[in-house]
């Protein structure tokens, strides 16, 4: 049986959600972001029983099928700016499209109509974010992180960055106060 699960965007939420489903007598047999595979069917009180345990950690349970494509795309969006971004090959399109299994044009009306924002701003935030992530850590130049998410050049970094922060990187990188924002509000 497959548990979709809203807010999980690290791997350390993996850890937390599956710890918490053992604590309640479950095997997972995978946990992804937002989704976890467990061998048995969930009685009634036993999924409130694990609702109320992951809503302790901020994590939800999704029973609706648009709320479940939504956290969905959210989660393909985080594990490519976090994880690959640089290996999308394809445009984004027909990325989440494929990976959805829906058209695309569903998926970002859906997707709009719900969050409010379209995919794409959703997207550039959760990659300004890391950019400033990356800027912080001080270990990566402009030009490495710009190649590491996938823009075409250091100068459309900046732009952007700018554009979302109304700083340069160089002076958010200056900043004695860093604000970042937490992925799960974005």
């Amino acid at each position: 049986m497959k548990l979709y699960i809203k807010n999980m965007v690290c791997s350390r939420c993996k850890m937390v959600v599956k710890s918490e489903l053992e604590k309640h007598g479950f095997r997972p047999l995978a946990v992804d972001l937002g989704e976890v595979e467990i061998a048995d069917e969930l009685e009634g009180y036993q999924r409130q029983d694990i609702h109320a345990a992951l809503q302790k950690f901020g994590f939800a349970l999704l029973d609706d099928k648009k709320s479940v494509i939504i956290e969905r795309v959210k989660n393909l969006l985080v594990d490519l700016v976090q994880n690959k971004n640089n290996q999308l090959k394809t445009n984004l399109s027909d990325y989440l499209s494929r990976e959805l299994n829906h058209d695309y044009t569903y998926i970002t009306n859906l997707f709009t109509q719900v969050e409010g924002t379209t995919i794409e701003q959703y997207f550039i935030a959760q990659k300004i974010e890391r950019v400033k992530e990356l800027l912080v850590y001080g270990e990566l130049t402009l030009s490495e992180i710009s190649y590491q998410l996938n823009y075409s050049s250091v100068s459309h970094l900046g732009k952007q960055f700018k554009k979302v922060t109304g700083l340069t990187p160089s002076h958010y990188k200056q900043l004695k106060e860093k604000k970042r924002n937490p992925l799960d509000e974005l």
